[in-house]
């Protein structure tokens, strides 16, 4: 973090303190201070008899020559180059240039570079707000910020805070009863104002890890760079609250895992509580201690120092946790949970008395969330997992899962990109694949274990049907498939497998995220990103995610003119009619099919496509709205099952339901845009036929012109009621026919 402030606008408080203790002599040398050279070496020669380590004698312009010029490296060569630059720099810069770039370019700690930073990181305040015992801790940090970190180090960080406080007033910066009421105050940090940081932690370090890979680690940490990401606070903190909420409702689910650790309750629990190591993903919530028990409920004790209860009703969900998943007995008593000794995670109910405290576990299982602006590949949100002190793997963009259901659209795009439409009817019935010698039959199924006979497409994804997106795959050729994945990214080698069509292929939930955003933008192929723009310290742009010229956007003046008209440079992936095709089926997904919870919750424009891998390893959600991509991802992380019943719209469903419920909620409802070339017909929405007076569920089917269903269609479906029709036959003809 790094915020620029004129050498004019620093108070003068500031640049005296950091001259105090950093440079006494700044304004008379000319770039050494030979007299504190000559000091430094008869103090080293009492450290080295010692084996301490050597003082320097750098004066500010030495610091801002090697921080700008030269390496850390600790050598004698090093320190000549830096003399030599100091007194160069001399010649040519002011006094007053030197302190702005030493003030504005000194790492402070706190991820801080420069005073400004710093003054917001610590204390939540700008530069003139600060106390002077605030300006002189700053001022104590140059020479090793982690050596006096104000929460690790109190005593060491207070005791150099007073050092500077002493050096003032010997050089006369101070009168001695402002030392007396600086040294008297403590170091009090505050965290900055929620409005002007968000925590992003995995979002954060994917930025770190790209800039580092553009620029190398020098230029990351001392290159100066300013770097406007493409984050929206109020969607990350939606981001966050939303998965970590899915998460620990799908955990409470499947039971009781026990306590953290036991611990003696007799005599100073306090003492013994405060010894257990907090577990990193616990976050805003207590240890606590179990202090006894009894039919109404708990009495336990917080890491806070306060007692309170936990009652009885409150640990109905706490049935044991059995292997895969499963649950155990109920629980009829409070001793069937926990026990005196036992060391949980609580945190205050939001109902009931003063005192009252709920059970929590930090949940085993894991998962991604992302949310795209599916225009422009702007990265909005991210959170990689549940906790990222608790591990740092990124699920977005570094797990590499199998999608399931969810891979599903890839096929059906290339269905209506090679002549299908919503409304082609594929045979629902047992299917058996031959898989070559020595690997036996593959006979997949559906979810439901039942055949449907003739659907059409559009049922086919809605419903999520296995056998009819097997067949499909098959009748188009996995080839096609291949292609298709391809070109929107999912997956870059696909193997022409069959099986490969129900997302056997693994990717991340990044790549299948982006692919669904070309689905809803019209087909352009889009570039994720994360950064926006990357400037170096003099203000020249090194990289720039939006590519496109405006030349009309640099006018003086915008009186008269017309708007300017920017270029879409963006690649297309798909046909815009296929796109939009695909939108209107994948709305149906919510309005009727496997994530119809959604529909039911949220009355906006929406749709998406749950994804449940084999055993429930893995359960995902991708959808959208018109201007927004969201995709979740549900798993543990050394894969097993969810358990029995588990799916994509139970367990990541309801993570989607929750952001976008949130995220929505000031949205004016605009309908998925309708592109040139697309005819909307009223349609039965079980057959895809021309809907007929008195039908019930009625439709609008999106067809490119010329491909509406007609009577032949009709008498297709007509002929197959009562019968069955062979795999891979084709009864009637036209587009209403049966694959």
């Amino acid at each position: 973090d790094r915020q620029f402030v004129p050498v004019r606008s620093i108070p003068e408080q500031v640049a005296n303190a950091f001259i105090a203790a950093e440079d006494r002599n700044f304004w008379t040398h000319s770039g050494l201070d030979y007299v504190g050279i000559a000091r430094a070496v008869v103090q080293n020669a009492g450290r080295i008899a010692d084996g301490r380590r050597l003082i320097g004698a750098s004066t500010i312009t030495q610091q801002v020559a090697k921080t700008f010029l030269l390496t850390r490296t600790v050598s004698i060569e090093r320190k000549v180059k830096e003399a030599l630059l100091a007194l160069r720099m001399e010649r040519v810069l002011s006094k007053e240039r030197i302190l702005e770039l030493y003030l504005n370019e000194i790492y402070l700690g706190f991820g801080s570079y420069g005073v400004a930073a710093a003054a917001l990181n610590y204390f939540n305040r700008s530069l003139d707000e600060l106390t002077l015992a605030e300006t002189a801790f700053l001022a104590a940090l140059p020479k090793g910020p982690n050596n006096y970190h104000p929460l690790r180090r109190p005593e060491a960080a207070r005791a150099r805070r007073d050092w500077v406080i002493g050096r003032m007033l010997e050089e006369g910066f101070i009168a001695a009863s402002e030392a007396a009421v600086a040294a008297a105050e403590d170091i009090a940090v505050r965290r900055r104002d929620e409005t002007e940081t968000v925590q992003a932690d995995h979002f954060t370090e994917e930025v770190r890890r790209e800039i580092a890979d553009r620029y190398g680690e020098r230029a990351l940490y001392e290159g100066g760079l300013a770097v406007r990401t493409t984050i929206d606070p109020k969607l990350q903190d939606i981001a966050e609250r939303s998965l970590r909420g899915g998460l620990v409702a799908y955990d409470r689910r499947h039971g009781w895992r026990g306590a953290i650790a036991r611990i003696a309750v007799d005599g100073d629990w306090r003492g013994r509580l405060a010894r257990v190591e907090r577990p990193l993903a616990l976050g805003a919530w207590n240890l606590a201690v179990v202090l006894a028990v009894d039919a109404k409920g708990a009495a336990i004790g917080t890491d806070a120092g306060d007692t309170g209860r936990i009652a009885a009703e409150a640990l109905e969900w706490a049935r044991p946790w059995r292997e895969n998943q499963r649950l155990g007995a109920a629980v009829k008593r409070v001793s069937d949970v926990l026990s005196p000794g036992d060391v949980i995670a609580v945190e205050a109910a939001a109902e009931g008395p003063r005192g009252a405290f709920a059970l929590r576990q930090i949940p085993d299982v894991n998962g991604g969330l992302v949310v795209l602006d599916p225009h422009t590949g702007r990265i909005l949100a991210m959170v990689g997992g549940y906790s990222y002190g608790d591990s740092q793997f990124n699920r977005v963009t570094q797990a590499l899962r199998q999608p399931g259901s969810a891979f599903k659209p890839v096929v059906y795009t290339a269905a209506l990109e090679s002549g299908f439409t919503p409304s082609s009817l594929i045979l629902d019935g047992p299917i058996v694949i031959d898989q070559g010698p020595g690997l036996g039959k593959w006979k997949p199924a559906n979810y439901t274990r039942k055949f449907y006979g003739p659907s059409t497409l559009r049922l086919g994804i809605e419903k999520s049907r296995n056998l009819m997106t097997v067949r499909l795959a098959r009748f188009i050729g996995m080839e096609k498939v291949a292609d298709y994945a391809r070109r929107l990214g999912v997956v870059d080698e696909l193997p022409p497998v069959l099986s490969m069509a129900l997302g056997a292929a693994e990717t991340t939930l990044l790549r299948l995220t982006t692919a669904y955003a070309i689905l809803v933008n019209g087909g352009r192929r889009i570039e994720p990103t994360m950064i926006d723009r990357i400037q170096d310290r003099r203000g020249r742009t090194l990289f720039r995610h939006d590519r496109r010229d405006c030349p009309g956007c640099m006018a003086p003046t915008w009186r008269g003119q017309r708007e300017p008209e920017i270029p879409d440079i963006r690649e297309r992936a798909i046909g815009a009619a296929s796109a939009y095709q695909l939108v209107s089926m994948l709305r149906g997904v919510v309005q009727r099919g496997t994530g119809a919870r959604i529909g039911r919750a949220i009355a906006k424009p929406l749709a998406g496509k749950t994804g449940t891998t084999n055993d429930s390893f893995d359960a995902w959600f991708v959808g959208f709205a018109p201007d927004l991509a969201v995709g979740v991802y549900v798993g543990f992380d050394r894969p097993r099952t969810l358990g029995g019943g588990e799916s994509g719209s139970t367990v990541a469903a309801p993570i989607f339901r929750d952001f976008m419920a949130e995220a929505l909620a000031d949205w004016p409802d605009i309908p998925f845009r309708v592109p040139a070339g697309v005819r909307l017909v009223r349609v039965d929405a079980a057959t895809g036929l021309p809907a007929r007076p008195g039908d019930a569920a009625v439709i609008l089917e999106a067809f490119r012109p010329g491909t509406e269903p007609g009577d032949s269609a009709r008498a297709v479906l007509d002929s197959l009621e009562g019968g069955a029709a062979g795999d891979g036959a084709r009864l009637g003809g036209g587009i209403g026919g049966l694959y």
